[in-house]
């Protein structure tokens, strides 16, 4: 059974629709955000880095991360609207968050002492209200919530 080996609560300031999440050392991620993102696609892979499409412009997104030592189960208490999975690989075990209009956040989140390997799952919901509440009455905060689960890949 896999055990949560950290969790942790951030607020990410969502603008144009788009954060990522990429390697702590941005010397070590060969194309910076927002280079490559693409407007549309919820769960986007690239090289230490992967971007997320927002369902609302700008807004305060609630995410919770959650680094596992194995593959966990499909988490089904909430009604996900949208899920997806990627292999994400980090060089020092450390990772920032990133938005379109602020740069990168203060949070760092510790995957490891090391670099490696990491299987991604996300999950987020509230994502057709978001993008109401952010058309019809501006900013949102706490609407549309994300789960970002990393465990270490497995061959």
């Amino acid at each position: 059974m896999a055990l949560v080996l950290l969790q942790q609560s951030l607020d990410v300031e969502v603008a144009y629709r788009g954060f990522c999440f990429q390697e702590s050392d941005d010397s070590a991620v060969p194309v910076a955000f927002s280079d490559g993102y693409e407007w549309g696609v919820f769960l986007n892979p690239h090289v230490r880095r992967f971007d997320l499409f927002s369902s609302g412009h700008t807004h305060t997104a609630l995410v919770t991360v959650k680094v596992w030592d194995a593959a966990p189960p499909v988490d089904d208490t909430e009604r996900w609207e949208e899920q997806g999975e990627v292999d994400f690989e980090s060089t020092t075990g450390e990772l920032a968050v990133w938005t379109l209009t602020l740069g990168r956040a203060k949070d760092v989140i510790t995957l490891g002492e090391t670099g490696g390997l990491w299987r991604v799952r996300v999950s987020c919901t509230g994502r057709a209200e978001v993008e109401r509440v952010t058309r019809t009455e501006g900013m949102a905060y706490g609407v549309e919530r994300y789960l970002v689960e990393f465990w270490p890949r497995t061959a």
